[in-house]
């Protein structure tokens, strides 16, 4: 138990899943999972454990945001022992080419600001994945019939950015799509020796305004989900 996570030494796996939503964690764990079991409720912060494919897994919220995503990441790697966190949200493309429920693989994370900024002083850190997880990602997505983008995306500390200029040099440079957590999960990731990855669904894009309905997006998200239990246990 920490002061965030109130599950009993062994009651979370080696492998968690970390979608920002409490409660998609909640579904993503009552629908892929067998034999589940809530091992977290601290402020409302929703954690369970189940099995996939007769391995362990732990569904765990992180919160929205690079802060919130760094409490819970810390904890779990450092005092529960998880040692591969997979995030699984949501995101905005960025680029013409990706759309509307595609899968976006990120291989980097771009930001203005994290958490572990402080850490880094004067060098610049390129927070990307673990390299095993992300080619296991890719092969999952394929075997499933999709064809995932992957490359570089942007880690924003602010939801409401107004800074059209800073979108503009993002989309020339070929950033993907843009959250709000994965540099942060890589940068805390490589500082204690787990692994990392980011699979994220495309639920609105910046350039069209186009989005994805809210009661559209669980049936959207599976794809997800099954591309990073498969990319965990490769």
């Amino acid at each position: 138990m920490t002061i965030h996570i109130g599950a009993k030494p062994g009651e979370i796996a080696e492998t968690v899943l970390m979608p920002g939503d409490p409660y998609r964690a909640k579904w993503a764990a009552e629908t892929f999972l067998s034999d589940v079991r809530m091992v977290n409720e601290v402020r409302g912060m929703l954690g369970f454990t189940g099995v996939w494919n007769d391995h362990r897994v732990t569904m765990h919220g992180s919160g929205m945001g690079m802060p919130s995503l760094s409490i819970y990441a810390n904890e779990l790697i450092r005092d529960h022992g998880a040692k591969t966190l997979i995030r699984i949200g949501s995101a905005g493309a960025m680029q013409d080419r990706v759309a509307i429920r595609d899968i976006v693989i990120a291989m980097t994370a771009s930001t203005l600001s994290t958490p572990s900024r402080g850490i880094f002083g004067d060098l610049n850190f390129a927070p990307c994945a673990d390299w095993g997880l992300l080619r296991a990602a890719v092969d999952a997505a394929e075997a499933k019939g999709v064809e995932p983008h992957v490359g570089g995306i942007y880690s924003s500390d602010v939801f409401y950015d107004e800074r059209d200029d800073l979108r503009e040099v993002m989309v020339r440079h070929g950033i993907l799509a843009v959250e709000m957590e994965a540099a942060e999960l890589y940068s805390v990731a490589a500082r204690h020796g787990a692994r990392a990855l980011a699979v994220l669904t495309i639920s609105d894009h910046l350039g069209s305004g186009e989005a994805l309905p809210s009661d559209e997006r669980e049936r959207s998200f599976g794809d997800m989900v099954e591309i990073a239990l498969a990319a965990a246990f490769a």
